[in-house]
């Protein structure tokens, strides 16, 4: 039997067979077996999608046989493969992680639920991926985020708990906001299939159910994706959610979030209605440079390493709406090589910071103090990464910032390059403390040296980091396919 033709929809139901699998046999080494299995089989399909949309363009794939816009549609361009691939390859190498990282952060007989919440999510931040359905978008960004507070709740931290709730709490907000301007679409156009939306929409653009719908969408994604200063869910869902939950959430989550919020602005409304109509660049452009500094500030003050990340973070995602805000093909290729090199660099980072709670009980400046020679490796793995963040050459995060410099060289905007070099300066501050406590400071008095890392731990982790190193010297996959996923954006927008 050939499958080619049924590879968009196997990209979903694969995970989510998974996850009902795991419930039934409830046994925790086949738990894991069956979802490692699953995310390594996305990751082999989502690299043929790839592949096939370089070779034959748009794939198309109606599901029941029903052509679009009367049925549902999955939908994979250059865009939604890069996106595949960054969500699958992040799970297939965070999975093998979870295995050794979970056994001291969740219970044992909870095990199993963590495996199908993870299942669940993978198959949402998918379905999210590869549907070409407004409505199905919504179900399956319910799905995944559903599954991610149950995730962030099963850690034995009880201020897991709180976390989960601010992130339910918030994640509700942001839906219910989704919800909206996808019903406000619907009862303009008449259907839910986003091409066929964008035709009808083009004759409509103005009026004020489209702007309502515009507004309902962007702040509902920017919720989902933590733009600034609509974060206030991440910094504590990161700190104290199991170490697997952080990785894989911060690096494919809020990215995913984003790049639905590009596929409305540029593929449904189209980037003159977004654009050139409204003052969202303007709007943008703030809300960007207010996440890079604020955030920024906000982590260098920060006591516990995975909060400090996670603020981190918060000035990652806006140097990503830094790109989208500059109007530009190369600016929106700087905000798409940005969603995919952070999220490398901060699934590392999440990856080698559970690896160092395992062994030390904990990453707080005091606790971490002179394992720059007791731990060598993991302690060099989050100096590179962070070097990333501040975007050194030679790094995944360089080639994102060089890129946005050019975007704002090329509207002749000086001053946003100067304000991309003063952010960057923040994020050396941030490192540097990490640096100075696990390099230049003595361990605690009476510390019993720690124990050594789990390789288990540490080899999915120094993956992820060797691709940092990786995708700041070859930029032939990353910026090659952001660059033209960014050109047929903007011509579908024209």
């Amino acid at each position: 039997m050939n499958l080619t033709p049924h590879l968009p929809v196997l990209q979903v139901v694969v995970p989510l067979l998974a996850a009902p699998l795991t419930v039934l046999l409830r046994r925790r080494a086949y738990a894991f077996a069956i979802v490692l299995g699953a995310s390594w089989a996305s990751l082999a399909i989502a690299i043929a999608l790839y592949f096939q949309v370089q070779a034959n363009g748009v794939v198309s794939y109606a599901i029941g046989n029903w052509p679009p816009p009367w049925g549902i549609e999955y939908r994979v361009d250059g865009l939604s493969s890069y996106v595949l691939i960054l969500v699958s390859a992040i799970a297939s190498v965070v999975l093998p992680y979870s295995r050794a990282s979970i056994a001291a952060e969740i219970e044992p007989q909870q095990h199993y639920l963590f495996y199908t919440m993870f299942a669940l999510c993978l198959a949402g931040l998918l379905g999210m991926t590869v549907t070409g359905d407004a409505f199905n978008i919504f179900v399956f960004l319910e799905i995944s985020s559903l599954a991610t507070y149950v995730m962030v709740a099963l850690a034995s931290d009880r201020r897991a708990l709180l976390a989960a709730y601010q992130y339910l709490i918030m994640g509700t907000i942001g839906a219910t906001f989704v919800v909206i301007g996808v019903g406000l679409l619907y009862l303009m156009t008449g259907t839910l299939n986003l091409a066929d939306m964008a035709q009808r929409l083009a004759p409509l653009r103005g009026t004020r159910p489209v702007l309502a719908a515009l507004a309902f969408l962007t702040v509902g994604l920017s919720i989902k994706a933590a733009v600034f200063p609509l974060h206030q869910w991440l910094p504590n869902a990161y700190a104290y959610a199991p170490s697997a939950v952080s990785a894989f959430v911060a690096a494919t989550a809020t990215k995913v979030a984003l790049y639905v919020l590009m596929r409305y602005y540029f593929t449904v409304f189209g980037e003159p209605q977004v654009f050139a109509r409204l003052p969202m660049q303007q709007m943008l452009l703030v809300l960007a440079l207010a996440g890079m500094f604020g955030a920024s500030t906000v982590a260098i003050f920060q006591t516990d390493l995975k909060r400090l990340f996670a603020y981190s973070s918060v000035a990652q995602v806006g140097y990503i709406i830094l790109g989208l805000s500059l109007g530009s093909a190369t600016g929106l290729s700087a905000a798409i090589v940005h969603l995919f090199n952070h999220a490398v660099t901060k699934g590392a980072i999440f990856m080698l910071l559970g690896a160092l709670t395992a062994t030390l009980g904990g990453v707080g400046l005091a606790r971490i103090r002179g394992i720059g020679r007791s731990m060598p490796w993991a302690s060099m793995g989050i100096v590179i990464c962070g070097l990333s963040l501040i975007g050194v050459p030679g790094t995944a995060g360089f080639i994102s910032k060089w890129v946005l410099v050019q975007a704002a060289l090329e509207r002749g905007q000086w001053w946003i390059v100067f304000l991309i070099v003063a952010s960057s300066l923040l994020a050396i501050v941030y490192v540097w403390r990490f640096v100075e406590a696990a390099y230049f400071d003595a361990p605690p008095a009476g510390a019993k040296p720690p124990a050594m890392l789990r390789w288990q731990l540490v080899a999915p982790s120094a993956v992820l980091v060797a691709a940092t190193v990786y995708f700041g010297i070859d930029t032939s996959f990353t910026l090659g396919a952001a660059t033209a996923a960014a050109g047929q954006l903007f011509g579908a927008g024209h």
